[in-house]
């Protein structure tokens, strides 16, 4: 039996996901599960196996890239399911075992050192160039900011020495 999520920005994650693997079709805007409200933001979609607990896509953006919270949402859920370069498509076999996330972003903020960071509060993103690695915060094992720099510095292909540019960031996230 699938759980019906609470919040509309997980139902139309969920029902743009399970279209777009069942039937190659993209959720248009108008046709969404339930009213959704918001100014337009960077959304992340996490999908996690509900049977192992073990992430099996997360896709997102950093600023709107679209006109609408929804159309924003309904992008990232397909590139989450079907183009998370860590993982193969989700499979229609898969869908039921999925547990979704939505993560909505506040405009990042750039901040002058590690000690304004908690990675329980604030995301991260640090920028070398045009190298940057972003990490979502509270992540179930990453408690110190050290951790969630090493990670964000891994993503962005940058090692521990070098300089980079910091930023921080809050997120509303809805299961």
């Amino acid at each position: 039996m699938i759980e019906i999520e609470s919040h509309p920005l997980v139902q139309l994650a969920r029902a743009t996901i399970e279209r777009y693997v069942r039937d190659k079709h993209r959720l248009k805007p108008g046709e969404v599960p339930a009213p959704i409200e918001g100014e337009p933001a960077g959304v992340f979609v996490t999908l996690h196996t509900r049977s192992t607990c073990e992430l099996r896509g997360c896709i997102g953006t950093i600023s709107p890239t679209e006109k609408s919270l929804i159309q924003e949402t309904i992008n990232n859920a397909i590139a989450a399911a079907t183009r998370d370069p860590r993982f193969p498509p989700v499979r229609p076999a898969e869908l039921d075992d999925l547990v979704i996330d939505v993560s909505v972003l506040y405009p990042p903020e750039p901040i002058e050192s590690e000690a304004e960071l908690d990675p329980k509060r604030y995301g991260v993103i640090v920028q070398r160039g045009r190298q940057r690695g972003l990490l979502l915060p509270d992540i179930e094992g990453i408690d110190d900011v050290k951790t969630q720099l090493w990670y964000a510095r891994r993503k962005a292909g940058l090692g521990e020495g070098e300089p980079v540019e910091l930023f921080r960031f809050r997120v509303e996230k809805y299961v």
